[in-house]
């Protein structure tokens, strides 16, 4: 048990730290410990950084159960590769049923490992055997003309090959002085013979899918600039247009918001593993287009704060071509483009669920999208004077689709901060009792009809069980005087019961036969 213990540990800290709990199974029995990891948690941390190298510091602690004692060892993140004392390098990773296991981390995925912690850049590296004349002029040409047409880095266009080279990154003298082009080189404006020969993990797939039919199966091994044009051409001729009118004016509702796609798009491309082999795919489906790329989330990305998360380049190098070339988001914020293209669309979120620790997928649906939905969002922007962001957006489908809820069931879904109090205050939403919900003049049409005063205190009361004159006012946004009146009136109608006086006055629902009795 002790080789399997030293295992687990490296294979943790390799990943990104954890806690890895002793004497319980994988279907979370307490099965006890064994004897030789029942002394004192120092010697049992001490064993451990004896059996590792460099040495492991991991926290210990043993806690008592109904069950029989459990440790828990808390594994930090490594900073650097973390091997057992007899040599073995591993890292923890999910097989194809979604359960962890232990690989060897292999030399070739050192240097995306780096780069996956912050510690390197493998685009930045210079490739040992390829020359300046591995680098193609006509693709030169082409990022030059790029940087005219997306307004790019202006001062990149007075340039020549060489000096433009440097100031990207793309060519750099090695220790002989000789003039060779790094990762990022090869990448941008790198002769097709020569990725083929030096990074034989760079390959895009484009594939249209028709249920299992394959319309469409082409794989390049292009540089990436010239595999950006000819994707995002590739989508636009199969990107379908509806319109609705807007006071007057015709706005385009696309299948495919074209610029949280190509964001997307270059994505993949920016923050695959090159030192994972696989190739990028771009794939429309009947219903939804997928991205997927090599290489999961760079660390410290998480699938439930993606909008929050400090943006982090695996390939930085790669990314800030890509930015001031005027490609991507120079911010740094390029999610929030995706997430704000697929919901003024009328559509859900973009789905990241499927991604791991091998790769990142996400989907953008393409279904028929909700008008009325993206009519509504267009009378919010009026009234604020300004586009809906991404979180403002998320809150406002949720609402929209699901009617009120509570602060906590929708900051589930929203990035920390002041997105509910922002909508509440620009009268966007309003408050029924404790739950957020669409202000009156943007609800949808079929709740529209029923949402009168008198019917939004019964369902109060019918949820609640109950309903008091304070929770009435601030339901219908009124003073409390006006809330007694309207309950009263409920009562008469033989709609609510009424027990207490003044502020502790509580209506009820009211029985069917009561109700009955007073119609009568």
């Amino acid at each position: 048990p002790d080789s399997d213990l030293i295992e687990s540990v490296v294979c943790l800290a390799n990943q990104s730290g954890g806690v890895l709990l002793l004497g319980v199974e994988d279907n979370g029995q307490v099965s006890g410990l064994h004897p030789s990891h029942r002394s004192k948690p120092g010697a049992l941390a001490a064993f451990i950084a004896a059996r590792t190298a460099p040495p492991l510091t991991v926290t210990v602690e043993t806690v008592e159960t109904a069950q029989g004692p459990v440790t828990a060892i808390s594994v930090p993140a490594a900073r650097q590769p973390v091997a057992t004392s007899d040599g073995r390098v591993l890292i923890r990773f999910l097989d194809v049923h979604a359960r962890p296991g232990c690989r060897p981390l292999y030399p070739y995925e050192i240097a995306g490992w780096r780069a996956d912690h912050g510690q390197g850049d493998l685009t930045a590296l210079l490739v040992p055997e390829a020359t300046w004349d591995d680098l193609d002029i006509l693709e030169f040409a082409r990022l030059k003309r790029m940087v005219g047409e997306y307004n790019g880095d202006a001062v990149l266009l007075e340039l020549s090959d060489e000096r433009l080279a440097a100031a990207l990154g793309l060519a750099q003298p090695d220790e002989q002085g000789v003039l060779r082009p790094s990762l990022a080189g090869l990448l941008l404006v790198g002769k097709e013979a020569a990725l083929k020969r030096h990074l034989p993990a760079h390959e895009v797939a484009f594939q249209v899918l028709h249920g299992t039919d394959v319309a469409v199966n082409e794989f390049r091994r292009w540089p990436l600039l010239r595999i950006y044009e000819w994707l995002t051409q590739a989508l636009d001729i199969r990107n379908e247009e509806q319109e609705i009118l807007f006071q007057g004016v015709r706005v385009g509702v696309p299948r495919y918001d074209r610029r949280g796609a190509r964001e997307a798009i270059n994505n993949a491309l920016i923050h695959r593993d090159y030192a994972q082999l696989g190739a990028v795919h771009i794939q429309l489906h009947d219903q939804h287009l997928r991205v997927i790329n090599p290489g999961g989330f760079p660390l410290g990305i998480q699938l439930d704060h993606l909008l929050s998360a400090r943006p982090r380049a695996r390939n930085p190098l790669l990314a800030d071509a890509f930015k001031r070339i005027g490609l991507v988001e120079r911010s740094g914020r390029g999610l929030g483009i995706i997430f704000q293209g697929q919901m003024r669309n009328g559509r859900p979120a973009p789905n990241y669920a499927t991604s791991d620790n091998l790769g990142v997928t996400v989907i953008l649906d393409s279904r028929p999208p909700d008008l009325a939905f993206v009519e509504m969002t267009l009378r919010m922007q009026k009234r604020l004077e300004r586009a809906l962001q991404a979180d403002e957006l998320l809150a406002a489908w949720q609402l929209w689709r699901n009617g009120p809820a509570e602060a906590a069931q929708l900051e589930q879904a929203l990035p920390p901060g002041e997105t509910l109090a922002t909508l509440l205050q620009a009268g966007l939403l309003q408050m029924r009792g404790n739950r957020y919900d669409l202000s009156n003049d943007f609800q949808p049409a079929e709740r529209q009809t029923s949402a009168t005063p008198e019917t939004l205190l019964l369902d109060y009361a019918a949820r609640q069980g109950q309903i008091t004159r304070r929770e009435a006012a601030a339901l219908l946004g009124i003073n409390a005087e006006q809330a007694r009146y309207r309950l009263e009136n409920l009562v008469k109608q033989g709609l609510l019961t009424h027990t207490g006086r003044g502020r502790g006055a509580i209506y009820a629902p009211a029985t069917p036969n009561r109700a009955e009795t007073n119609q009568e």
